[in-house]
């Protein structure tokens, strides 16, 4: 699936060994460049049994005019959405995060959770007071977090 162009492993300012470090990759969808921003380590057995379910927040864009990234208005917005879901959620106990990824048209921010309904609620508060975003959100029960193995391996290639 991922025919990798590039793979670095993200550059940390002050190190340290208790975070692990993130990667960023780029593989291609026929002509479109998808960007993947992730974590290639898995956390505890402890953590991957409490949050199981897989989320996929999407918002599909037209990138047709720039090799099926989003033009820059679209950008701008998604990046509010990510820094407020990324203030929401990376110190909470509701989820971890696995992966973003953009290109091909389409942006998703990837989570695994605990619970549905908590977390709609938290999102939900999170979001209060912004414009309505064009996205969906899908939840698929995935407790050996295969998806995130998946797409570690695939990627180590």
């Amino acid at each position: 699936m991922f025919n990798l162009f590039k793979r670095k492993k993200g550059k940390v300012e002050d190190v340290n060994e208790d975070k692990p470090r993130g990667v960023i990759a780029e593989y291609y969808e026929g002509d479109n460049a998808v960007i993947l921003k992730y974590v290639d380590e898995l956390p505890n057995k402890e953590i991957i049994s409490k949050f199981n379910w897989f989320t996929v927040v999407s918002w599909k864009y037209d990138g047709s005019l720039r090799n099926g990234m989003p033009d820059s208005e679209t950008n701008l917005r998604m990046i509010a959405l990510e820094h407020t879901l990324a203030s929401a959620f990376d110190s909470s106990d509701l989820c971890r995060h696995a992966y973003n990824r953009t290109g091909n048209n389409l942006k998703e921010f990837y989570y695994y959770i605990s619970n549905r309904d908590e977390f709609m609620n938290h999102f939900n508060v999170a979001l209060k007071g912004h414009e309505a975003y064009p996205i969906e959100i899908n939840f698929y029960k995935d407790s050996e977090w295969s998806e995130l193995r998946k797409l570690i391996k695939e990627t180590k290639g």
